[in-house]
């Protein structure tokens, strides 16, 4: 094994929870919950989620034991972490790092939690297991500059998602680092993950998390069998990830401060279901409708400074971006985003059905022009920090956010936390139910193994399947 793939492998399978600072582990605990409550969501809600367990079905991927979020039906482990990694990025409204540049949860805790049930793992190993997927996960997105991988067209989530998946698995398989380092190895051979979802609002930025899920679980099992992959996978310069991957990676990134700097403590959880860089944005829109009662009737421009990264993927290209016609087009498009905030001061999961429809607020998109900003340029990559200035009938008026909401410094607080749980749980779980899971998940240490918490996602309440774009 050559050293960063040592190191990382080694760090993985020897975690343990009562070695997590205590820190961590409520932390782990916290996204746990609110991934749970966004899968939950969209294994009804999601447009994407009827095509994707037909084809699983189809495939003969649906017959097994293991649990899929919001489900009554079982399927295999590798088609349960694939749906529930899908799930749990379909909506757009999963965690994120601002360093990494990437979502954390969906692809590692879908294959955690596949692993745990195939193991009978206890909630504390499961704990454990997420938080080795994650500091790999993340370390491996810095290591590669985010905006160097973003530039050759990669989904970060989904690339190092893979070993991330790998080692919360591999570390509930009970892997040795040597057979560890083989899983990133094997992993590497399928990493893949696309940013073509933007050009036409495709509905592959989902799967390919999920698919990121299902590589890494994969990875382990076949490593576990005795199955052989390269054991320096990660930092070799002839066809390792980091150099594969990236023009000019810094592999020491993906180890420095290993164990000791918690990447897991500087994950930020979103309040609104669209692509992170929206985000401060739209705070600041927000603040400014408050603060000054701008009216959507005496709007007449709105400009979204942005950094560079950013712009690229929610400015760039700006008539479609101001043209949204899709789920996907709209969680994308910076116009569109600051068009609902500003008509109506906040943006939730149904706003996407009834906005994208509204001609009025098309309208205002229409009026939204972005830049790359150098005041935002200068916050990135610590913060995604966003420019606005709203021009009306009164004056222009300007605002500015550094740190979006939901970040660690500007964390959500457990009351924030419940709210979003409830909102996107409350059509499918009564409120006893919605209780119980809440409880069980905030409280996951305790579990002697997972099964028993996901069948908490069951919906109690009969609904008919409810998809995005109908009232």
């Amino acid at each position: 094994m050559a050293d960063v793939t040592r190191q990382l492998s080694e760090f993985a399978v020897n975690i343990t929870y009562d070695q997590l600072p205590a820190e961590v582990a409520e932390r782990v605990k916290l996204l746990v919950f609110d991934t749970v409550g966004i899968a939950l969501r969209a294994r009804h809600d999601a447009d994407s989620t009827p095509p994707m367990l037909a084809s699983v079905k189809t495939l003969g991927m649906g017959i097994g034991s293991a649990r899929v979020i919001g489900s009554s039906e079982t399927y295999g482990p590798a088609a349960a972490a694939l749906i529930n990694g899908a799930l749990a990025h379909s909506l757009d409204f999963d965690d994120t790092h601002s360093g990494g540049s990437i979502h954390p949860s969906a692809p590692i805790m879908p294959a955690a939690l596949a692993a745990a049930e195939m193991t009978g793992a206890s909630g504390k190993d499961v704990i454990a297991a997420i938080a080795a997927g994650y500091e790999v996960q993340i370390r491996l997105s810095m290591a590669l500059t985010p905006s160097d991988h973003y530039a050759r067209g990669f989904h970060p989530s989904a690339t190092c998602g893979s070993f991330g998946a790998a080692a919360a698995a591999g570390r509930l398989f009970g892997l040795s680092a040597e057979r560890m380092a083989s899983a990133f190895g094997i992993a590497l051979s399928q990493t893949s993950g696309s940013l073509s979802f933007l050009v036409d609002g495709a509905w592959t930025k989902r799967s390919q998390v999920g698919w990121a899920a299902l590589n890494g679980l994969v990875a382990a099992q076949m490593s576990r069998d005795g199955y052989v992959g390269s054991g320096d996978a990660i930092e070799s310069t002839k066809a390792g990830f980091l150099h594969a991957y990236a023009p000019n990676p810094a592999p020491e990134l993906a180890v420095k401060g290993l164990g000791e700097v918690w990447e897991t403590m500087l994950i930020g959880v979103k309040p609104y279901p669209s692509c992170r860089y929206t985000h401060s944005s739209m705070d600041a829109l927000i603040a400014l409708r408050e603060e000054h009662a701008i009216t959507e009737a005496e709007i007449d421009a709105v400009e979204v400074g942005l950094p560079k990264t950013g712009w690229h993927i929610i400015g760039e290209e700006e008539h479609e971006k101001q043209n949204p016609k899709t789920a996907v087009d709209g969680q994308f498009s910076m116009p569109f985003c600051a068009a609902v905030v500003l008509r109506q001061g906040a943006l939730g999961w149904d706003d996407y059905a009834r906005h994208l429809a509204d001609e009025n607020t098309l309208a205002l998109t229409r009026k939204v022009t972005t830049v790359i900003d150098p005041k935002a340029e200068a916050e990135f990559p610590a913060n995604m920090a966003g420019v606005v200035r709203v021009t009306t009938k009164r004056g222009t008026f300007e605002g500015f956010a550094a740190v979006p909401k939901g970040e660690p410094s500007n964390f959500p607080t457990d009351d924030e936390f419940r709210s979003k749980f409830d909102a996107l749980t409350e059509p499918y779980l009564t409120g006893e139910r919605r209780d119980q899971l809440a409880s069980a998940l905030l409280s996951l240490e305790k579990a002697e193994t997972i099964g028993g918490v996901l069948e908490l996602t069951r919906p109690d309440i009969d609904q008919p399947l409810r998809m995005a774009g109908e009232d």
